[in-house]
């Protein structure tokens, strides 16, 4: 039991410092390319490059995994983000910032996905809501720190991105100390198409649990990315923009533990459709109070208390949907479905704004969280899996 204490705490610190140099490097380099000159299009542009290297090695990563265990892909991941961390200050360039960018979006979803599937893999189901809560608790603070960085960047550019990779260096080193194990498996994956057959097998089992993750990363990208743009167009003050995305990020910090205990002993689908129904109510508060920043602060941080992990519990209700030798496959998926949603949510988001110009955008978003939570209700009941898959 110590063992598995030492191996998941190190497992999550690695996970926080992981989403500590994302927040960094989000509002970091936009403000190094505000600067320097680059249009507001570009630098938009370069942020997507985290998400673009997800998708581009989601279809790969399940190979290696099943082949060579959950360490070597976590030490493989962390060393890229350290490396490319510490490049950032030899050349700043639009294109190398972007291809370095693009590493760390690969470097992280490797990161993720082996340390994500390794907690699902050795948690006990009475236990699993609370860990992966704990994962999302601790990548939540990571993120939500990371920006605390961006003042340092007026005593030398280059400081925050040597103190970030200094930080995931640390947390790398420990990986060696763990020991490695594979994943339970019942058929080899050698090829790319029968990865593709493992995602089909995965989603007919668990397609229902991927959409909080969509729906999560849809929510994250498109708050902090277009409802700014909202804000400024309402007369929001700057100031009073950047203390309601706090607002959402706190919550989401604060229940994340509580509603991961709670879905152990409920169960996830009851918890993920009470809190998207909650979400939507608190959604549509915040159209009601857009002009209060008082009533919409307090709006958005029921908000964040109640959708803010739905991220995590996604993940919980993916491994109590499919078989445990596809654990990997579905753990993979919701990175996908993340990443899917965090790249179209500035999109989807921006169309709303500039079509729907007298429609509240808070209004899209709780029409999205009223349509899932209806969803998992209809559809989410627990598909019969073969009990000794599951134990």
């Amino acid at each position: 039991m110590n063992k598995l204490n030492f191996r998941f705490w190190i497992l999550v610190s690695i996970v926080a410092i992981s989403g500590f140099s994302q927040g960094m490097l989000l509002p970091l380099v936009a403000v190094i390319f505000e600067k320097s000159g680059v249009s507001s299009s570009l630098n938009g542009l370069n942020a997507t490059a985290l998400y673009i290297g997800v998708l581009l090695v989601s279809p790969f990563m399940e190979m290696p995994l099943r082949k060579y265990g959950y360490k070597p892909i976590i030490i493989f991941g962390g060393g890229l983000v350290v490396i490319s961390l510490a490049l950032f200050p030899l050349w700043q360039t639009f294109w190398f910032w972007f291809v370095l960018r693009l590493l760390i979006g690969i470097g992280d979803h490797s990161l993720h996905f082996a340390t994500q599937t390794w907690i699902t893999s050795f948690s006990p189901a009475e236990k699993r809501g609370r860990n992966i809560s704990l994962y999302g608790l601790f990548f939540g603070i990571g993120f939500a720190t990371g920006p605390l960085m961006t003042p340092l960047v007026n005593v030398n550019e280059a400081l925050p991105f040597i103190v970030s990779s200094i930080l995931c260096l640390i947390g790398w080193v420990f990986v060696f100390s763990l020991k490695n194990e594979l994943p339970e498996q019942e058929v080899r994956i050698n090829t790319f198409f029968s990865t593709i057959k493992q995602f089909r097998k995965a989603i007919k089992y668990g397609w229902v649990a991927f959409l909080p993750p969509l729906c999560y990363g849809f929510l994250e990208s498109s708050l902090n990315g277009i409802f700014p743009v909202y804000a400024l167009r309402m007369d929001i003050n700057v100031s009073s923009v950047s203390l309601v995305l706090s607002a959402f990020a706190i919550g989401s910090i604060i229940t994340q533990l509580p509603l991961g205990m709670l879905s152990d002993q409920y169960g996830r689908r009851t918890i993920l459709m009470t809190v998207l129904f909650i979400g939507f109510i608190s959604f549509t508060a915040a159209s009601f109070l857009e002009h209060s920043f008082v009533g919409l602060f307090i709006a958005i941080l029921i908000a964040g208390m109640v959708v803010g992990s739905t991220f995590s519990l996604g993940i919980s209700y993916m491994t109590d949907l499919v078989p445990r030798n596809l654990l990997p496959t579905g753990n993979l998926l919701c990175g996908i479905f993340y990443s899917v949603g965090s790249l179209s949510g500035p999109i989807l988001g921006g169309l709303f704004i500039k079509f729907f110009q007298n429609i509240s955008f808070f209004y899209f978003i709780s029409a999205l969280l009223l349509a899932l939570s209806f969803i998992i209700y209809t559809f989410g009941k627990k598909a019969p899996v073969l009990t000794e898959q599951k134990n």
